[in-house]
């Protein structure tokens, strides 16, 4: 087969059926723990754990790999609370009148409002954005399946902070476009999702759910 760039051998590890048997149940284990988190501490947590969750979340697979995602990481006080403003803005109006009855019907389980303390107590926001296209000497060119791949990244970032030992919370407000300003993103950026990240408060609750089964979102053709 001709192929167009160099290509190198695969890097892989082959397993017995037994150690495969064994890792899938260890991290079905570790994953069924993860939990939306509303309730931060305030303790500090080392950038470099977060920028190595990140880098996991970064290999991801992606049309024609090209990558389509940034990962802004909020630290600072001062912007941490420029942005709760203003997606508490965003939900007071969404709470207010914007969603509708059903919508919130569905929300009492979880006891939101518009309130949303976390993007300030969390000691890290997460803001990932998914890159419409690129622009290079004033030429645009096509990203390809970027909900696709920023959503599958997205995935591998919950996962990988999990596995770190942080707590998450996939928060979206609507509309998200204040956060193009506050971090001053290019035009070929759109905001994604808003995770807050750290150690969740010793006091944090959750609501009592439970996932579906397997036999209802697993159908095998074997």
């Amino acid at each position: 087969m001709q192929v167009a760039h160099p290509h190198i051998p695969l890097q892989f590890v082959r397993l017995s059926k037994a150690d495969m048997a064994h890792r899938a149940l260890d991290f079905h284990a570790l994953l069924a723990r993860r939990r939306s988190v509303r309730e931060f501490s305030t303790e500090p947590v080392p950038f470099q754990v977060i920028a190595e969750v990140v880098r996991a979340a970064a290999t991801a697979p992606s049309g024609a790999h090209k990558q389509p995602w940034t990962f802004c990481v909020v630290g600072r006080p001062e912007l941490k609370r420029s942005i709760r403003e203003a997606a508490e803005a965003e939900e007071r109006i969404n709470y207010g009148g914007r969603m509708s009855e059903e919508w919130l019907e569905d929300l009492k389980p979880f006891g939101t409002d518009w309130r949303k303390p976390f993007l300030e107590t969390a000691p890290w926001l997460v803001v990932v954005f998914k890159r419409a296209y690129e622009e290079e000497e004033g030429h645009k060119h096509q990203n390809y399946y970027v909900n696709e791949s920023v959503g599958i990244a997205t995935g591998l970032l919950l996962a990988a902070a999990h596995n770190a030992g942080l707590a998450t919370l996939t928060h979206t407000p609507s509309p998200m476009n204040f956060l193009v300003q506050l971090l001053g993103r290019p035009a070929n950026e759109r905001p994604f999702l808003l995770i807050p990240m750290g150690l969740p408060a010793a006091h944090c609750v959750v609501p009592d759910l439970q996932r579906k089964p397997l036999e209802e979102v697993l159908v095998p053709f074997v």
